[in-house]
């Protein structure tokens, strides 16, 4: 048996349980900051779980997914940052 084979599930469930947990913080607050935290903690879970698939199914799409998700969670954190610290986006 292959180690790959064997740690893969384990990691792909834990990504996933991370990723219900950070949902949880991002619906449940109680801060905006708190929900900026667990949309940035979401978005990294689901480009780790992609790349994980990536690895799982031997396929180039996932990663490109994962690249992706990876710039859009960059912009809107930012975007959402600047947001709560001056009340604008766009100066």
């Amino acid at each position: 048996m292959n180690w790959l084979s064997a740690v893969l599930p384990w990691a792909i469930g834990a990504l996933a349980l991370a990723m219900l947990l950070a949902a949880w913080r991002l619906f449940r607050g109680p801060t905006l900051t708190d929900r900026i935290l667990g949309l940035d903690a979401l978005y990294v879970n689901a480009m780790g779980l992609l790349i994980l698939l990536g690895v799982r199914f031997g396929t180039s799409l996932y990663f490109e997914a994962a690249l992706v998700i990876a710039m859009l969670g960059f912009v809107g954190t930012v975007a959402l940052s600047k947001f709560l610290l001056s009340g604008d986006v766009v100066e």
